[in-house]
């Protein structure tokens, strides 16, 4: 497709940049900004246009979509133990061979994953699996927008990162972004992707980026856990849930504040400073955006736009790699997410293990003046399990300014299970779940004060 002396190659010498190469860049560049950046005002709602195809799909598929998800996830679950026992020639190496030539664990988990689900859909089993605020949220609620959305950014995600439009941006925004978050400049798309659209297609660009060779392993990490901000829909949803809609505007800002503030201090703590910078192996590093020539910034990031352009795959290798990107994330990632998931809203719901584990949170919360600490404290490290429980348990909080600060501290947490946890693990992106669990617990530890301080200060 295209190797690292071809990213070198080309117009680094200041010639002038070939029409076709411009054009080439410019016009799936347009369309993938619009696709996936730029927000669209629709009824009372803020959406992308990516997103806005996935409500349609979602609509026009209604009911179907949990029965298409247990399908999917039986597919899944047959295929994988079919390569396990027979071993064909067609799942040995290569993207097939990744994706059901896995160890036990993963096997295990597919295999769970859709034994939830289809007792969640048929209604059998014990209530703790099939319950609508466990099972039912996994299969009714989460399983319908994944499946639309993972549908359409598999197929149009090249748009945004094959024709140069990463290289574009990150050569021009390389240096402040070296100098504050210590990553790369074409991280700002993964982080305006996440803001605009959605948390899962962030980590899907990062992931996507680091098995290319544009992120090594410790910036991948840095990135998936500290920019896949869920997206303003979400952001509103929260927000109206808990019944605060009219401030959603010193909701969001509070957010993005405390959000960069943490980007900024956990990416250089462990146990994330720590991951070496390392690259995916089989392709290695493939990113050059510092200018070592005499070009000015937008003539040097213009042509390291035109010359990822000019390299970009044909519209036949394209669509292969969009349906192996589909088939990958629908059989390997949705059982994944269900299985872990299910389990973690299980533990949320039917156990008192949250209760238990933010006994130590109460005299933070009040340290900090909140009222009703002790009801809000399992509320501050929930969101672990999922980022909309903590907003359920804030519903039951008469002080508008701690569910305020619940409302924030969920999503400037970023790290859940049910989904981008979920989708972090079965990446190649080099973490682990313990280190999950690190940087959701120093989020929440260094965004709560200032959440608590700027509602105090600003806003009550």
């Amino acid at each position: 497709m295209y190797d690292s002396q071809t990213l070198r190659a080309g117009h680094d010498a200041g010639g002038p940049i070939p029409r076709r190469h411009l054009l080439k860049f410019l016009i799936p560049s347009i369309i993938g900004v619009l696709l996936f950046l730029v927000p669209f005002q629709t009824g009372d709602s803020v959406n992308i246009g990516m997103g806005m195809m996935a409500d349609g799909l979602q609509t026009l598929l209604g009911e179907a979509l949990p029965l298409i998800a247990m399908v999917v996830l039986c597919v899944s679950v047959i295929v994988t133990l079919y390569v396990k026992a027979a071993n064909p020639a067609w799942a040995r190496g290569g993207h097939f061979g990744d994706m059901f030539q896995v160890g036990l664990i993963w096997v295990v988990l597919r295999v769970l994953g859709a034994v939830f689900v289809v007792m969640t859909y048929f209604q059998i089993g014990p209530e703790f699996v099939t319950a609508s605020f466990t099972g039912g949220v996994m299969l009714n609620d989460l399983a319908p927008v994944l499946l639309t959305f993972f549908f359409f950014a598999a197929i149009l995600l090249p748009f945004l990162v094959e024709f140069g439009f990463m290289e574009f941006i990150g050569s021009l925004v390389r240096k402040p972004f070296r100098f504050i978050f210590n990553l790369p400049g074409r991280s700002a798309i993964d982080a305006t992707a996440s803001w605009m659209g959605s948390g899962t297609v962030g980590v899907l660009i990062t992931s996507q980026q680091y098995e290319q060779g544009f992120y090594s392993g410790r910036e991948a990490s840095v990135i998936a856990t500290n920019f896949s901000v869920a997206s303003i829909a979400f952001s509103l949803l929260v927000v109206n849930f808990v019944d605060l809609n009219h401030m959603f505007v010193p909701f969001y800002f509070t957010v993005v504040v405390s959000g960069l503030i943490a980007a900024v201090i956990v990416s250089r703590i462990p146990p994330l400073s720590l991951k070496a910078d390392d690259y995916h192996e089989p392709v290695g590093c493939q990113i050059r955006e510092e200018n070592t020539g005499r070009a000015g910034l937008f003539r040097y990031s213009l042509q390291q736009a035109t010359n990822r352009a000019a390299s970009a795959p044909g519209p036949a290798e394209l669509a292969k790699l969009a349906l192996i990107n589909v088939i990958d994330i629908f059989l390997t990632l949705l059982p994944l997410v269900f299985a872990i998931g299910t389990v973690a809203l299980i533990l949320a719901e039917f156990t008192p293990l949250f209760t238990w584990l933010s006994y130590p949170m109460v005299p933070v919360l009040e340290l900090l003046r909140l009222p009703e600490a002790q009801a809000a404290a399992p509320a501050t490290l929930v969101g672990f399990a999922d980022m909309f429980l903590p907003a359920v348990l804030a519903t039951n909080i008469d002080s508008e300014l701690t569910r305020f600060v619940i409302a924030c501290l969920s999503m400037t947490q970023l790290v859940y299970m049910s989904e981008i946890g979920a989708l972090l693990l079965k990446s190649k992106i080099p973490i682990a779940l313990w280190e999950l669990a690190a940087v959701f617990l120093l989020r929440t530890a260094i965004t709560l004060p200032i959440i608590a301080l700027m509602a105090h200060t600003l806003f009550f």
